[in-house]
C-alpha cells in the first residue's frame, strides 16, 4: 500500500502517538481490502457515540485518544438528548455517562452535531469522499448525492477524522458501483409515500443482500429516496442503490443493464407489512426528519392533542431553522428532540409496541429496544398518536 511522504511520517510516529495509531488503523483495513492507497475525505461522521451502545469500555478507549479531527467531523445520534434529557425521562446515572462520551468527543475537535443525516447541515456534494459510519447516512451519500463512501465502523471513521484520509477501495471507486441486479416495482394503486417507500426498502433489502440494486417503476422523491435506502440499508447491506432516471449516477453513467438478474415485487409483498396492531407510542424520525417533513408533521396536528406519547426527532441544525414549527408540534403535546433517536435511547425500552413510519425503525425497533415495531404513513402515525 502506497503511503506518500506525510503518511510515512504518521505513522513513523512524528506526530503523536493517537495519529500513529490511526493510520496504523486505516493502513491495516487497506491492506484487508486491497486499498493501493489513501484518499483525501471532506468529512466524517462518526458512529459508536450513544453510551447504550459503547459502554465504559468505549469510553475508556476514546477518553486515551489525544488528536484533533483535520476535517469536518459529526456524530451519529447519541442516547439522548444533550439539552432536554431531562424532559425526556433519562436517567441521571445514564446522562452522566453520555455526557462523558460527549466530552471525549468534542476533546478530539469532533462537532457536536448528533445526527444520521449530516447532509442536511452540511454541503456534500457529487464526487466527495468522505468517511461516513451510519448506514442510512451512507446509503443517501452514495445514492442520492452521489458522493463516495464505504460503511465505516465507527473506530474507521473517526481514524479518517484525525488523519483526513480513509483507504481507497470499495464504493470510492467507480468500478464497484455498479448495479447488480434491477428491481422491477409493478404498478400500484397505493399511496407511495415516505412509510412505503421504506416498506418497499425493508422488503428489497432482504432481496438483495449486499448487491446494488436498480429500481424501475418508482418516481421517489428526496425524501422517499432517504426512507428507501435507510430501510434496505438495514435489512440488507445495501450501501448504494440506483432509480432509473432520479438517483446522479443512474442518469450521469447510463448503466448497461443487460444481462442482470431482474427482480419484481408486487404491491402485495408491501402491503403485508402494514398491520393493524395497538401500539403504546408513536416515534418519527428515523433517519432524523428533514424541514419538509417537520411542517408536514405540524400540518396535521393543528388543533389536535397527542394522546399517547409520540416522538419527533431531527438534527439542531434543522430544529432550529424550523422553530416556529417546531413550536407548533409541540403545542399538540408531541415532543421534538435533537441528538437521540428511537433506536439509540434508552427511554424508547419502556414501551412494548411502537408505530414508526420507517423501513429501517421496522427492522431496528425489535432489537434495539425490545418492542414490536408497526409501521404506517405519518398521516397513520399521527392519527393513532391523537386518537
Amino acid at each position: 500500500m502506497y503511503l506518500d511522504p506525510e503518511e510515512e511520517k504518521i505513522l513513523a510516529g512524528e506526530n503523536g502517538e493517537t495519529r500513529q495509531k490511526m493510520l496504523e488503523l486505516l493502513v491495516a483495513l487497506g491492506k484487508v481490502f486491497g486499498a493501493e492507497r489513501l484518499v483525501r475525505i471532506r468529512s466524517a461522521q462518526i458512529s459508536g457515540a450513544s453510551y447504550k451502545t459503547i459502554g465504559e469500555y468505549g469510553l475508556a478507549w476514546l477518553s486515551s485518544l489525544d488528536a484533533r479531527a483535520v476535517v469536518p467531523a459529526v456524530l451519529n445520534p447519541v442516547g439522548m438528548p444533550r439539552e432536554r434529557w431531562k424532559e425526556m425521562g433519562i436517567e441521571p446515572a445514564f446522562a452522566e455517562r453520555q455526557q462523558a462520551v460527549i466530552a471525549a468527543y468534542e476533546r478530539l475537535g469532533v462537532k457536536l452535531e448528533c445526527t444520521c443525516t449530516p447532509y442536511y447541515l452540511h454541503k456534500t456534494s457529487f464526487g466527495d469522499h468522505l468517511a461516513w459510519s451510519e448506514s442510512s447516512a451512507v446509503s443517501y451519500a452514495n445514492s442520492v448525492i452521489g458522493a463516495r463512501t464505504n460503511r465505516e465502523g465507527g473506530p474507521g471513521a473517526l481514524a479518517a477524522a484525525l488523519i483526513g484520509k480513509t483507504p481507497c477501495y470499495g464504493l470510492h471507486l467507480e468500478k464497484n458501483r455498479k448495479p447488480h441486479m434491477i428491481i422491477d416495482v409493478m404498478p400500484d394503486e397505493n399511496d407511495w409515500n415516505i412509510a412505503r417507500y421504506g416498506a418497499l426498502g425493508y422488503h428489497a433489502g432482504k432481496l438483495a443482500g449486499n448487491k446494488i440494486p436498480y429500481f424501475r417503476g418508482i418516481s421517489p422523491d428526496t425524501d422517499q429516496l432517504k426512507a428507501l435506502g435507510a430501510a434496505m440499508a438495514a435489512t440488507g447491506a445495501v450501501a448504494i442503490y440506483h432509480v432509473d432516471n432520479i438517483t446522479p449516477e443512474a442518469k450521469k453513467t447510463g448503466y448497461n443493464l443487460s444481462g442482470l438478474e431482474v427482480i419484481s415485487i408486487e404491491p402485495a409483498e408491501i402491503d403485508r407489512l402494514f398491520t393493524g396492531i395497538p401500539v403504546d407510542a408513536v416515534a418519527i424520525g428515523c433517519p432524523h426528519c428533514s424541514s419538509d417533513e417537520l411542517i408536514g408533521i405540524a400540518k396535521l396536528l393543528k388543533g389536535k392533542t397527542v394522546t399517547k406519547p409520540f416522538y419527533v426527532f431531527a438534527a439542531q441544525g434543522v430544529i432550529n431553522k424550523n422553530e416556529k414549527t417546531i413550536s407548533a408540534i409541540e403545542k399538540s403535546g408531541a415532543r421534538v428532540f435533537a441528538d437521540t433517536c428511537m433506536v439509540v435511547s434508552p427511554v424508547m425500552e419502556r414501551y412494548t409496541a411502537i408505530m414508526v413510519n420507517s423501513g429501517k425503525a421496522l427492522a431496528y425497533v425489535p432489537d434495539m429496544c425490545g418492542a414490536v415495531a408497526r409501521i404506517g404513513s405519518i398521516q397513520e402515525c399521527v392519527a393513532v398518536a391523537t386518537s
